[in-house]
């Protein structure tokens, strides 16, 4: 496709919108001579007038070149797709060197650090809403893949041949299903064709990236309709085939209402999300409540402890995503402490020394959530939280 550019006249995005470290990294790569972008998803929040999470830079310079313009503050990372994190204080810039690639060829990407031009480079990310550049020096929108148009249409497309592309990266399955519930674009029917198609292929995904992008959507306020899209598209079932499971029985509805009511902290949250082990606990609990609430007589807290471990074995561990032992445990302790706040046994008095437990504010938290789905609990929460405020 020709490349097309669009100047301000054509576009609505303002320079103080976007991070001053970002502008500062972009300033000194073009007066060391380099050509340096604004790209990906930075570009695309901006042009949907959404604050972007990250501004990614892609640029002309390779790893080297950007560490001897940046020096002390610059990080090079990765192997198997080499960047520079340059540093400003908590602030981190991402810096890429354009790549190129074969965008015809369906093997299973294991190196990525082929250099090569803005076109080639564009040509073999994975969707054309995410392959657009802009220069904030010059106000334009550079664009190779027809994504400026696609995003003024909502459509969302694969840059090339999307069997081929799944194939290559198959977590781009997983990231069309999360663009669709973040933003309600309308998917090609080529790609939603090739998901179909080649959806096994996930399991040839590095299990690490497959979670992280899994903990994204769950941070994101998306989770709820990121989850039914997952388990429509038969890709939880490859991921996690024991969750899966039950997102096809009725206890679906109120997993959906837990991830919901997490979608609505993390929105309130702003960029300060709810821990990975709440959000965790919020597609758990609801299964596990509903097993413990089947028990006659009422589990005591030994088996409680029991209970929800073995659920976390059952549901998390036996999958293609291997979940960190650290969010495991403290998924656990939230789980089982739930039990301890509010107590089968109405008339048993909980003992108020568990607010001194160094987690206790994952449980609390946790709370907080049911208590958005469960108005009654907010009384139960009130009480905790002005106990373990006391205590602090």
């Amino acid at each position: 496709m020709k490349e097309k550019i669009y100047t301000e006249k054509d576009h609505h995005i303002r320079n103080d919108l976007i991070d001053p470290s970002a502008l500062t990294v972009l300033k000194k790569l073009h007066e060391a001579g380099y050509t340096a972008y604004l790209v990906g998803g930075g570009v695309r929040d901006l042009l949907m007038r959404k604050k972007p999470k990250d501004f990614d830079i892609s640029t002309s310079a390779k790893p080297e070149e950007i560490k001897a313009v940046f020096q002390r503050s610059c990080l090079l990372i990765g192997r198997r797709f080499r960047l520079a994190h340059i540093r400003f204080g908590r602030t981190i810039i991402e810096v890429s060197t354009f790549r190129a690639g074969d965008p015809t060829d369906g093997e299973l990407i294991v190196h990525d650090n082929i250099w090569g031009s803005p076109e080639e480079d564009a040509l073999r990310r994975d969707f054309t809403i995410n392959g657009l550049f802009y220069d904030p020096l010059d106000h334009k929108i550079i664009d190779y893949v027809g994504g400026f148009e696609d995003l003024k249409e909502h459509c969302l497309r694969a840059i090339g041949d999307p069997t081929l592309r799944f194939k290559q990266d198959p977590v781009r399955m997983i990231r069309m299903l999360k663009f669709r519930a973040r933003f309600g674009f309308n998917v090609d029917p080529k790609a939603l064709e090739a998901l179909d198609g080649c959806r096994e292929e996930i399991k040839k995904s590095s299990p690490a990236r497959v979670l992280e992008e899994i903990f994204r959507m769950l941070e994101s306020g998306a989770s709820e309709p990121f989850f039914h899209l997952l388990a429509e598209s038969k890709i939880l079932k490859i991921l996690f085939p024991q969750l899966n499971i039950y997102f096809h029985e009725p206890i679906a509805e109120r997993i959906y209402a837990y991830l919901k009511a997490s979608d609505s902290m993390n929105a309130q949250a702003g960029y300060r999300t709810l821990d990975r082990s709440i959000l965790t606990a919020a597609m758990i609990f609801p299964i596990l409540d509903e097993e413990l609430k089947r028990l006659d007589p009422p589990p005591h807290f030994g088996e409680i402890i029991d209970h929800s471990h073995d659920m976390i074995e059952e549901l998390l561990t036996e999958s293609c995503a291997h979940f960190p032992r650290k969010i495991r445990l403290r998924c656990h302790f939230i789980l089982q402490t739930q039990y301890r706040l509010t107590p089968f046994d109405k008339n048993k008095r909980p003992r108020s020394r568990i607010v001194n437990q160094k987690e206790f504010i994952y449980a609390l938290t946790f709370l907080k959530l049911r208590a958005l789905i469960h108005p009654e609990y907010f009384k139960t929460y009130e009480h905790w939280k002005r106990l373990s405020t006391k205590r602090t």
